[in-house]
């Protein structure tokens, strides 16, 4: 089975990397889906939830989400980097925190960032279905 190396990687660590079948994410020019021999791209990605197919041993994994704050998708030779500011795997946000992050950016908490705070968090509530 063909099989795409991708790397998902925040400003201050890799988030995940590791073999997978197909990767979707949201670009600005609208969702896009990734297999093994894609041609090349260099993409600005919106901030969105990812999905990743992975592959283990050859043979499908779990299907990993992830929310990225925006960033760039680059693809090619089979391989897949998703490079973001900020990016988290959606099973571990903590709903509670973001629920308060965002109760603290609406009410103006965090200065001039408080906007892009509260689309932070409202991101990460609804990747966890909330």
């Amino acid at each position: 089975m063909a099989e795409l190396d991708v790397a998902l990687v925040a400003a201050d660590r890799e988030v995940w990397s590791g073999k997978a079948s197909l990767v979707v994410a949201k670009t600005a020019d609208g969702e896009v889906g990734i297999m093994p021999q894609h041609q090349p791209i260099l993409s600005v990605m919106n901030p969105s939830v990812i999905t990743i197919k992975t592959l283990v041993d050859g043979a499908p994994g779990e299907v990993l989400r992830a929310v990225v704050h925006g960033g760039f998708l680059s693809v090619a030779d089979n391989r897949v980097s998703l490079l973001s500011e900020a990016a988290e795997i959606v099973d571990q946000i903590d709903a509670a925190r973001a629920q308060e992050s965002l109760t603290t950016a609406q009410a103006g908490g965090y200065g001039a960032d408080s906007e892009a705070a509260a689309a932070r968090a409202e991101l990460r509530l609804r990747a966890v279905g909330r």
